[in-house]
């Protein structure tokens, strides 16, 4: 299940993104102003972000130029009433990953989302992932510190691969139950628990510092100690 951010200040609009994504089977979270924006995209972390460029204060082009400038990739889709050629270079050249003018029709958005879902998964399969000395191949599913390998369980392997696409973020335990256990989880709440130990046990077998950190009352963050 894929989690979208609707951007958007008309509240009409974006109640009824929210009841056709949710009835299309997404997760849906919303914000109606540019700030709210940011914050929700680092409390949610969503798969995509539907923005409306043209919104009262930090507008939406700004919120895609912080958000790039962050290094943050999420997806964005871009919407907008401004349908001059310009201004689809514009937003397209600041980032979004595509672009729809309104009004459109419910349908039109959804094909581009699927479209722009199916995107990443490409990609992903053959990305090495990387974070300090730590690394994941998600095609060959080694895992090494440095040089020295070590093998994991799906599920190890599953939990690390989301430790290591948000490096340096602080991830609530419902986060990571929901998107590596599953939404509907309903196994012992101490499974999250055993399993980070397990990872560390195997990511410093070799003395090895940590790199896997609790951060209390939250969860936990993959970060080089200070």
């Amino acid at each position: 299940m894929a989690t979208v951010l609707i951007v958007d200040d008309d509240p009409k609009l974006l109640k009824m993104l929210q009841r056709t994504l949710m009835y299309e089977g997404f997760r849906v979270f919303s914000a109606s102003n540019g700030h709210a924006a940011l914050s929700e995209v680092q409390a949610r972390r969503p798969d995509v972000i539907v923005l409306d460029w043209l919104m009262p204060g930090l507008d939406g082009l700004g919120v895609l130029e912080r958000l790039r400038a962050a290094g943050d990739k999420t997806l964005v889709l871009m919407l907008t009433a401004r349908d001059a050629v310009e201004q689809r270079v514009e937003g397209l050249e600041s980032g979004a990953d595509d672009y729809l003018v309104k009004p459109f029709a419910p349908a039109e958005l959804l094909a581009r989302l699927h479209a722009l879902l199916r995107r990443p998964a490409v990609v992903a399969r053959d990305e090495v992932l990387a974070y300090a000395d730590l690394s994941l191949n998600p095609l060959t599913r080694e895992t090494r510190r440095q040089e020295r390998l070590f093998d994991l369980t799906s599920k190890e392997y599953d939990l690390l691969q989301f430790l290591m696409r948000h490096p340096r973020q602080v991830l609530t335990r419902e986060q990571i139950l929901q998107e590596v256990w599953g939404y509907d989880f309903g196994g012992d709440d101490n499974v999250l628990e055993v399993y980070i130990g397990y990872l560390r046990k195997k990511t410093e077998a070799g003395g090895e510092p940590r790199l896997i950190h609790t951060v209390r009352g939250v969860g936990y963050v993959l970060r080089e100690e200070a």
